[in-house]
């Protein structure tokens, strides 16, 4: 069941908020756990099972280091207990087919049999609550959080369904107090289905649309120029729509039951430099490899040479975080070194490009990155960026000419102009407090996103619901 589908709109939907606000609210935790793990349930009731695995080993750590104390010997090593089995579980289901398919691959090249192995199903979702896990963990640990001694909140928390499959990744701490008591107001209610609607536009009208076409042009076996960066172009759109619209949904849904998620995207696509894009795309996931990952590697207090290993080592592994692919180090290797040429850049005393120059050098490396970042295998990368360098023709082949209808053309020019609409933040009306707006303007302020909406509906019907991308992940 996903956001997109009639399953989840008209009977998931309606169900949960009739129990939840039928619920006494000294008890909305309990529908929110229940039902949000009969949503989970709903792909396999065994990855449901490995779901409360992981939530009741992890309350257990947190709450066995409360009693002997996080900093003391015991506590950090039930730190470390905690983490090698958040983690070891996440290896597993997610490393275990990667890691024997490269063994194989070895024995292969020596001349000996391959080792017999039965593909592992990685659970949906479990690469982001794990993450949930980790971060809990840690900041137990550290301090900056305090425990939670109930577990239905605790089991709510990492259950909540409109963030459990893709995000955002929500820290405990942000949503503490909420757990324990929040506010319901009608208001509150309409701006996160208003939220909501957005996001859902976002994924059937742009994300849905481009779809067929980018997976037409990476399947071909000798893309052209123009091909290649239709391909390319599309799933830069595609691949922003689909996951900003699914974390539009996702915190839309969340205030529709009093919680305030923290946002995800911020308008990546108009960044001045490397840099900038990382602090706009994913936010969740980039302040969990900042404050997890690089400065626990050292971060920047190690020289120049090291914090540029440091943010290598840190994007690499990011990239792998995405999936078991050796696509994914290449992608994680070419951010890494982005961003430590981008710190050289500063640090030898340049100043910050001129914007619209500094955005388009922006674009042209995250596109050419997100090839290898959508392709099925290196093969297909290499295959792809040669097209981009025109070695197999210049012009749209026949191959993809007839695939491409007149809509995914438009859809996609739309798509870009939605992109840059913040350019005019300064003047736009509906930038403006909601009461402060003209009529006219407050107008379309609801009926925008409510035509988009229905748009989206009349769409989905005409075609069948396709997956949200970071599902894989």
């Amino acid at each position: 069941m996903i956001f997109a589908s009639f399953e989840f709109l008209f009977l998931f939907l309606p169900l949960f908020f009739a129990v939840y606000y039928l619920t006494p609210f000294r008890y909305r935790n309990w529908p929110v756990l229940v039902l949000s793990w009969g949503f989970y349930a709903w792909w396999r009731v065994d990855f449901l099972a490995l779901l409360a695995a992981v939530t009741v080993f992890t309350y257990a750590t947190v709450m066995a280091m409360d009693r002997v104390g996080p900093k003391t010997r015991t506590g950090t090593r039930l730190l470390k207990v905690g983490l090698v089995g958040n983690l070891g579980v996440l290896a597993y289901f997610k490393y275990a087919n990667f890691g024997v398919g490269a063994f194989n691959d070895l024995l292969a090249s020596l001349g000996m049999a391959p080792m017999g192995w039965s593909e592992i199903l990685l659970p949906i979702g479990l690469s982001f609550y794990v993450l949930q896990s980790v971060s809990y963990l840690v900041d137990v640990w550290r301090g900056d959080v305090p425990v939670s001694r109930s577990f239905v909140n605790y089991a709510a928390y990492k259950a909540i369904f409109s963030q459990l499959i893709a995000g955002p990744i929500v820290r405990y701490a942000e949503i503490e107090q909420e757990l324990k008591g929040r506010t319901h107001t009608l208001e509150q209610f309409g701006l996160g289905a208003r939220r909501f609607m957005i996001g859902f536009a976002m994924k059937v009208c742009f994300a849905d649309t481009l779809s067929p076409v980018v997976d037409a042009v990476f399947a071909l076996e000798a893309p052209t120029l123009v091909d290649s960066w239709t391909g390319a172009i599309g799933y830069t759109l595609q691949l922003y729509f689909d996951f900003a619209g699914y974390s539009a949904m996702a915190i839309g849904l969340a205030l529709m039951m009093g919680f305030h998620f923290p946002e995800n995207f911020n308008f990546p696509y108009l960044s001045g430099s490397i840099q900038q894009f990382w602090q706009r795309w994913h936010m969740t996931l980039s302040r969990f490899l900042r404050d997890y990952l690089y400065i626990s590697l050292g971060g920047n207090r190690g020289g120049e040479r090291r914090t540029y290993l440091n943010l290598l080592a840190t994007m690499v592994i990011g990239g792998f975080w995405h999936g078991a692919n050796w696509t994914f180090l290449l992608w994680g290797f070419w951010h890494g070194g982005l961003l430590a040429a981008h710190r050289a850049w500063r640090a030898a005393g340049n100043g910050p490009m001129r914007y619209p120059a500094g955005v388009a050098l922006t674009m042209l490396a995250v596109v050419i990155g997100w090839v290898a970042f959508r392709a099925p295998d290196l093969a297909t990368t290499w295959r792809m960026y040669g097209g981009m360098l025109g070695l197999h023709g210049v012009g749209l082949s026949d191959m993809l000419a007839w695939q491409v209808m007149p809509d995914q053309w438009w859809t996609g020019a739309i798509a870009v102009l939605v992109c840059a609409v913040p350019l005019g933040v300064r003047w736009l009306p509906w930038e403006q407090p909601v009461a402060a707006m003209h009529p006219a303007w407050r107008a379309a302020w609801v009926a925008a996103p409510t035509l988009g909406f229905l748009l989206g509906l009349v769409l989905l019907y005409s075609r069948a619901a396709v997956p949200f991308l970071y599902f894989q992940f």
